[in-house]
């Protein structure tokens, strides 16, 4: 699953109509000619019901060094957490640590 990443799994399901199911994502990546890694990771995702693409986006496995735009330590909070069974972990939402929060509002300023 080396060449995978959110966007890719998030694009081969673009044109998938919501709520859907594991079996529904899986034949619109086919469809939509996916590459096998982006079919492997939807094979990987708990058989349930996903209302949009924010729910596949959170239970798709991708590798760690996905490029998902997390600091160090929002990757180290979502370690911490926990998310429902199947979840990866680096797909759960985690709020920016304070200290990063407080860097940013001294930029703006």
């Amino acid at each position: 699953m080396s060449d995978t990443d959110v966007n890719k799994v998030l694009d081969a399901v673009r044109d998938v109509d919501f709520p859907a199911g594991k079996d529904e994502l899986l034949d619109a990546a086919r469809r939509a000619d996916a590459p096998e890694g982006v079919v492997k990771a939807l094979r990987g995702i708990p058989p349930e019901e996903y209302q949009n693409r924010e729910e596949v986006a959170r239970s798709v496995r991708v590798p760690p060094d996905s490029d998902l735009g997390h600091s160090p330590g929002q990757r180290g909070e979502q370690a911490r957490r926990g998310g429902r069974p199947g979840q990866s972990q680096y797909l759960r939402d985690v709020p920016k640590p304070p200290v990063e929060e407080e860097q940013e509002r001294g930029r703006e300023h």
